[in-house]
Formats: structure tokens, C-alpha cells, sequence
């Protein structure tokens, strides 16, 4: 266990050994302080199969008896796994996944007994062609919204124990998705290529109601939308992360123009970019956010964590220097910041390990 320390924290960083690669994982909902779970996306590359698991995670640790992580169920999935969701039920959370091959799976997991259990499907024919490349689950577990690369953006909904689907916007080809999230029960965020993003209503069908064309950096919209996150008490504000090192925010009040948050190409100091690569993920962290969310205006953006290919999982708050939690030798392609505990982080590693940070 190695223990690193800033200005501002000190770090413990645990690392967990895994024989497969890992796509994606999530924290699941939290039982007790003695009960952790970690819901996983694994693909084997030898025998070419995909999986997803459960594993628990020992919260008791010493220098004689470090923490573990424990294999308790798992499923294997009949394609690989692009994106992963949870809900945030405490006794059986759902847990959507989409694949490569353009499908939707849904599962539910019983933490105490430590199961993992297939519930329903949207098959690839209809849904999407090619890579579902996001997927998001609404507040009430009830609702999902996926986009993929082939322009299309769907609507699901679990009721009665079953998976319907219906179309909200297909491109035809035309437009490439890359990530999505809700807003609100009835509105959610799309993001793709060219760093646009699209608000979408849905009492106001047939188109999005708002969107925002990236025009800056003299015309170099190359890049691509990689991951989303929207604040439950701001959602005026959707968080972008992408190509490039790109970070930026979308306020509605203020359309045309982005926040930069992290960039090579911004000639903001303060928002250089802790990495010159894709930005897998971004999310807003709350556990930064809570010593001084009340000092925090509502014309700055509140500070938020990535993940990138070469490596780097750091800290992102508008006007200030980045602050760098892991920097390793290989890409870190997902992280999940725990709800209940936002101290506690998950992230994994290229090569093949889980990464546990604890900040105090």
C-alpha cells in the first residue's frame, strides 16, 4: 500500500493484481462500513470472453492483514462490455451494460448474498448497429437512455420486470456519439464528435433544444466527446471530457461560449491540462467540493476528477493548478468516485489491476 501526500491531503493508494482487463467498474451501493462491493466489466483476451463481476472488498487492513479483494459472482456476457451503470438501490442496485456488438443487458445484484442475476435484454437488432459507446440510468433505476456510434439515441424503460425501447433520434450515419447523461427525469446530454454537445427534452420532441457547436481554438473541432457529468444542484452546467486533454463545461445560461477547464490548446494557464491524451472519464467530485461548496460562486464550475490514456488521474478546479492523484505507466480507462464515501475512489489500471484510493 503506498501513501502519498499533497498540500492539501494525503493519499493511500492500494493496488489489486487482476488476470484479465478490465473495461469498466462502478462502486456499488454501500450495506454497511464493513460491506463494500465493486461491480467490474472483464474481458479475457485469450479466450476472447467477457464477463461481468462482483467483488467485495475487505475494509479491515493493517500492516499484517492489508485489504482484499474477494471474487463473489460472475456472469459472463455475450458480447464485450462498452459502458456500465448502476443504480443507487442499497439492497438489489440494477446494473445496465451495453457491448460492442450493440446491445443492452440489465442485471440485478444481491449484495448480501453476493449474486449476480440476469433480468432482461434489448437485443442488437433495432437498438443499435455497432458500439453502444454510452449508456446512463436515470435517479429512480427505472429509465435508461443509450447513444452509439452509429448517430442513433434510444430511450429504455424497466417495467414490469421487462426492457422496452423506443427510438428518440437516429442520424442516419451522419452524427457519431460518444458519451450521454441525464439531466433531469425528462432531459439528458448528448456528446460526439467535434466537441458538440445537445440537450435533448423530452416534451419537446423531434430534435434537441439546445446544443452547443465547438467553435474555439481556431476551428479545430476534431475531437471527440468521451465522457459527461451534470451536478444535481447545478444542471444548468453540463462537464465534458475528451479529446486532446480537453476539459470543458457548457453553461446554459451562457451558450456560446465553454468554460475551459483543461486543454492543450487553451492559452489559460491555469487550465493546462494534466494530460495530453483522451480523457476516458470525468466526473464532478463532491468529496473536493465539500469543505467549501458554500464558498463556491455559481459562475465557477465545480471542481472535478479524470482519467486519461496516458495514465493520469488527477483533480480539476476551474483557475487553479491541477492536482495529481496517480500517475501511472499505463492508461487508467475508468474510475468511480463512491457516493456514500466520496474519500474513497476506484479506478482501473491497462495492466490489469484495480486501483483503490483512499484520501484523507
Amino acid at each position: 500500500m503506498a501513501v502519498l501526500t499533497s498540500s492539501s491531503q494525503s493519499l493511500q493508494v492500494q493496488r489489486f493484481p487482476q488476470n484479465h482487463y478490465i473495461d469498466s467498474l462502478r462502486w456499488l451501493p454501500q450495506l454497511s462500513a464493513f460491506h463494500r462491493h465493486i461491480i467490474l466489466a472483464a474481458f479475457d483476451s485469450e479466450s476472447s470472453t467477457s464477463s461481468l463481476q462482483i467483488k467485495s472488498l475487505s475494509n479491515e487492513s493493517s500492516s499484517s492483514n492489508p485489504p482484499e479483494i474477494t471474487l463473489q459472482s460472475s456472469l459472463t456476457t455475450p458480447s464485450r462490455i462498452s459502458s456500465l451503470r448502476t443504480s443507487q438501490n442499497p439492497n438489489k442496485p440494477l446494473i445496465a451494460a451495453s457491448t460492442f456488438s450493440g446491445s443492452l443487458l440489465l442485471y440485478t445484484a444481491d449484495l448480501v448474498n453476493g449474486s449476480l442475476d440476469f433480468v432482461d435484454s434489448v437485443p442488437e437488432k433495432g437498438f443499435h448497429s455497432g458500439r453502444v459507446t454510452g449508456i446512463d440510468v436515470s435517479e429512480n433505476g427505472l429509465e435508461f437512455v443509450s447513444v452509439g456510434e452509429d448517430g442513433r439515441i434510444n430511450l429504455v424503460s424497466f417495467v414490469g420486470g421487462r426492457l422496452s425501447c423506443r427510438k428518440v433520434f437516429d442520424s442516419n450515419g451522419l452524427v457519431s456519439y460518444g458519451a450521454v447523461k441525464w439531466a433531469s427525469p425528462v432531459e439528458f446530454v448528448s456528446g460526439g464528435l467535434g466537441f458538440g454537445l445537445q440537450w435533448w427534452d423530452q416534451r419537446r420532441p423531434g430534435g434537441p433544444v439546445s446544443q452547443f457547436k465547438a467553435n474555439w481554438n481556431h476551428g479545430t473541432t476534431s475531437g471527440i466527446v468521451h465522457s459527461i457529468d451534470i451536478h444535481p444542484s447545478r444542471k444548468h452546467t453540463c462537464l465534458a471530457g475528451g479529446s486532446s486533454g480537453t476539459v470543458f463545461a457548457w453553461d446554459l445560461r451562457w451558450q456560446q461560449q465553454p468554460i475551459m477547464l483543461s486543454g492543450v490548446g487553451t492559452s489559460d494557464l491555469s487550465a493546462l491540462s494534466p494530460s495530453e491524451s483522451d480523457v476516458w472519464e470525468v466526473q464532478y467530485d463532491n468529496y473536493t467540493t465539500s469543505s467549501n461548496y458554500r464558498n463556491i460562486s455559481e459562475s465557477r464550475v465545480l471542481p472535478a476528477m479524470i482519467c486519461s490514456e496516458d495514465g493520469i488521474l488527477a483533480v480539476i478546479e476551474q483557475g487553479e493548478e491541477p492536482v495529481e492523484l496517480l500517475a501511472e505507466p499505463c492508461a487508467i480507462n475508468s474510475f468511480d468516485i463512491d457516493r456514500q464515501n466520496p474519500s474513497d475512489i476506484v479506478c482501473s489500471l491497462e495492466w490489469e489491476s484495480i486501483a483503490i484510493l483512499t484520501r484523507s
